[in-house]
């Protein structure tokens, strides 16, 4: 497969109608993608009841150094595993960089960074993942389902997750009251 096929640093815009309302509105961060599958991280929703606080204590962590920030639904797959998007300007054990726009970890020293005030300046946190195995995106993206922009920075980290869907599609130059849930045939 071509690289430029490959959407790693994309976001991944579920369209109207997709057919999975575990999707309807969502906004996937895609933090891996290659021959083998991909891998994002579900940034347009919050998790009802719980913000970073809860996580926080949790791990018997400060909560005083840090806002009270949501949680994010980071997608169906292994829903208590916990994921941290964030800028690039810090580094733990197993951090991955997304494309140069974004870094990715995955354990508990970048909330224990965080919670200490010596974490990254910006960063977003979510519970599970969404996977797809070889070829199913690329499946998926030749239907009416999902549709893939550039990502911006400045819509992770700025815009409440409730309006992300919405503001992402504004950022791609469509009006999404315009968007329609069905295909026609020609």
């Amino acid at each position: 497969m071509d690289k430029a096929a490959f959407l790693v640093g994309q976001f991944l815009l579920a369209m109207p109608g997709i057919g999975d309302p575990r999707f309807e509105h969502a906004v996937i961060a895609i933090c891996a993608h290659d021959e083998k599958g991909a891998m994002g991280v579900g940034v347009g929703e919050a998790v009802d009841g719980l913000g970073l606080h809860d996580l926080l204590r949790q791990f018997e962590l400060r909560t005083d150094l840090v806002a009270d920030l949501p949680v994010h639904v980071g997608g169906p797959v292994e829903p208590r595993r916990g994921f941290v998007l964030h800028s690039k300007d810090w580094g733990g054990q197993d951090t991955i960089d997304v494309a140069g726009r974004w870094s990715l970890s995955g354990t508990i020293d970048v909330l224990r960074a965080i919670s200490e005030g010596t974490g990254p300046q910006q960063f977003l946190v979510a519970l599970g993942f969404a996977g797809w195995e070889s070829g199913q995106l690329e499946g998926e993206l030749s239907r009416h389902g999902w549709f893939n922009t550039p990502s911006e920075t400045d819509l992770l980290y700025d815009v409440p997750a409730g309006e992300r869907w919405e503001r992402c599609f504004i950022a791609a130059g469509i009006d999404p009251r315009l968007l329609v849930s069905a295909t026609g045939t020609a």
